[in-house]
């Protein structure tokens, strides 16, 4: 199935871009979520009368996500976990743990635009990237520390 890409996307491609791509992904998420337009000639013909358009939308949302980013850089999340006797946490930071220390700063942020490289399993620093938009990228201090 042919679609005409609405938006970036990681695995597939740039907005604009006509791929292929196994049917049901395309009829069962892409169309449905408004990520893709099936590649007919009507709707070639109708993404670019809209690009100008798309692009305004792309161009604020990307501007709304470096705004975000600003704020974010520099910010500093502290994680208490459970550390056995030798210094190795129980466990690991997630995501979502991220996630939710975000949203207490007042930040939403989607856990799966989170990158924590394989988790974090070791106390002290690490820096972790968010994904805010295809193209910013917000890098945030967490530090993880021994819970009393």
């Amino acid at each position: 199935m042919r679609v005409i890409l609405l938006s970036d996307q990681r695995h597939l491609g740039k907005r604009g871009e006509v791929v292929d791509v196994k049917p049901g992904f395309g009829r069962n998420y892409l169309v449905p979520q408004g990520i893709a337009l099936e590649a007919s000639h009507a709707n070639i013909k109708y993404f670019e009368q809209q690009r100008t358009k798309i692009d305004a939308q792309h161009a604020k949302e990307r501007d709304a996500a470096a705004e975000i980013a600003a704020k974010l850089s520099g910010l500093r999340l502290e994680v208490p976990k459970r550390v056995g006797e030798t210094g190795t946490l129980y466990g690991s930071v997630t995501a979502g743990d991220v996630a939710d220390l975000l949203e207490k700063k007042g930040f939403t942020v989607d856990r799966r635009r989170i990158d924590l490289e394989g988790g974090i399993k070791t106390l002290g620093d690490h820096s972790v990237r968010i994904e805010l938009h295809p193209e910013v990228v917000a890098e945030v201090t967490v530090s993880v520390v021994a819970e009393e």
